[in-house]
């Protein structure tokens, strides 16, 4: 049995590497020293990164981002492509409102309709048109088929979509962190986007992957009475949600950032085991704040509470913040944006109309708005920042406003403390 107590390159790795090719010929000697090299020069990358995001610096690395509002140079935008609709189990149904249920036992697994996924399509292509003429660099994830039926030793599912990237990725410093999730029609939506990963991480970027559920029944209250609005609200003030602690769980779109400290919620698929995960995985360098809200159906924070600012936040008035004391006392300026327009017969099969503040700041001073939110438009007008108007009506239906359909990959900035 052969026995190398080291093999890190350098003088070490190479004698390791001349010992292992005496003994088993020149074939292997050259493999394990291409091995050792490939290895030193991802190390070198990664060093080289690493060093960067200690000085803040993102010339070199391809992802660097530390809040939401540094001048915008590289985003992922999702695709409606294949979206299918989910099938109908316990946590979409916590997660939806009842005069859709119907809809979701009617075509669980198959595609939406057809006509509304080709205008969405049409509207997030225009969407990246304007970013690109923003001077922003846009990615997209594969086309894949959701329609596909999969099966685990715990659950069956088909999958969903490639949409928000918001809820699976998320970006701190110079690390992409994708989230395990906790749909079971999610459980590999993060295939769309591993050729865009593999390619950031081998330009030097940091690669986590979350502990992936298993989403056995155990992660699931079988039985969590959603009936009612009034119901839902008394579980959520009582701390009770569809996702039980049985493993961690969490979507990245349950985190909002501002520098080094970093606002997550407990919501019916992000759980505390989810959120402790990151708080470990993440210190010393940042700081994890558990906040909640008046909200019936808490699931991802940015159509409730988002940071537009340094020392600027919109929240939504129909769901107001527990732990609000603490950005005012930090001197942050807490703004309700207006109620938003979309008419009542618009479909919106999973989310509320607060998608009208579920906005994307390009810098402190450009926000990307829809074209159809003229109240909106106006505040931010009145705050000094400039409206790029795109309609993205139909992509709204699909489940996310212009946050959810992004994840920013680079963004022109340092990482700042905003509440010491």
């Amino acid at each position: 049995m052969l026995r190398v107590r080291c093999l890190r390159g350098g003088s070490r790795g190479a004698e390791a590497a001349h010992f292992i090719g005496s003994r088993l010929g020149r074939a292997f000697t050259g493999w394990v020293q291409r091995s050792l090299q490939s290895t030193q020069a991802a190390a070198a990358s990664q060093n080289r990164c690493a060093a960067e995001d200690k000085a803040h610096s993102p010339k070199e690395c391809p992802v660097c981002s530390y809040n939401e509002w540094d001048p915008l140079e590289e985003v992922i935008v999702g695709r409606a492509e294949n979206a299918c609709v989910p099938p109908f189990s316990v946590e979409v149904k916590a997660n939806t409102y009842e005069k859709y249920w119907g809809f979701y036992q009617k075509f669980g697994g198959e595609s939406f309709p057809k006509d509304h996924v080709k205008k969405a399509i049409a509207e997030i292509e225009e969407m990246c048109n304007i970013l690109k003429k923003e001077g922003v660099i846009v990615k997209r994830p594969d086309p894949i088929d959701w329609s596909v039926k999969y099966k685990t030793p715990d659950f069956e599912s088909t999958g969903m979509y490639a949409a928000m990237p918001r809820d699976i990725l998320l970006v701190v410093g110079n690390e992409i962190i994708e989230a395990p999730m906790a749909w079971r029609a999610r459980f590999f939506e993060y295939r769309a986007y591993r050729r865009i990963i593999k390619d950031y991480f081998n330009n030097g970027a940091k690669w986590t992957t979350a502990p992936k559920p298993t989403m056995a029944d155990e992660l699931y209250d079988q039985d969590y009475p959603i009936r009612s609005v009034e119901d839902r609200h008394k579980l959520a003030a009582q701390g009770k949600f569809v996702t039980t602690e049985f493993e961690p769980c969490f979507d990245a779109a349950d985190f909002i950032r501002a520098g080094r400290d970093i606002f997550v919620q407990r919501s019916q698929v992000t759980n505390y085991m989810g959120i402790e995960w990151m708080r470990r995985h993440l210190a010393p360098d940042y700081r994890v704040h558990v906040i909640s809200f008046k909200d019936p159906n808490p699931m991802h924070i940015d159509a409730t509470f988002n940071i537009i600012g340094p020392g600027l936040v919109l929240s939504n008035p129909d769901r107001p913040c527990h732990q609000i004391e603490l950005f005012k006392k930090a001197g942050w300026t807490v703004i309700h944006p207006p109620v938003p327009l979309i008419p009542d017969d618009h479909p919106l099969w999973m989310s509320s109309k607060w998608l009208s503040m579920n906005v994307l700041m390009l810098d402190e001073k450009r926000v990307m708005v829809d074209a159809n939110e003229t109240s909106i438009q106006k505040m931010f007008e009145n705050l000094g920042i400039s409206t790029i108007k795109v309609n993205i009506r139909h992509a709204n239906s699909l489940g996310g406003g212009f946050h959810c359909w992004t994840c920013d990959i680079r963004r022109r900035g340092t990482l700042q403390s905003y509440f010491d």
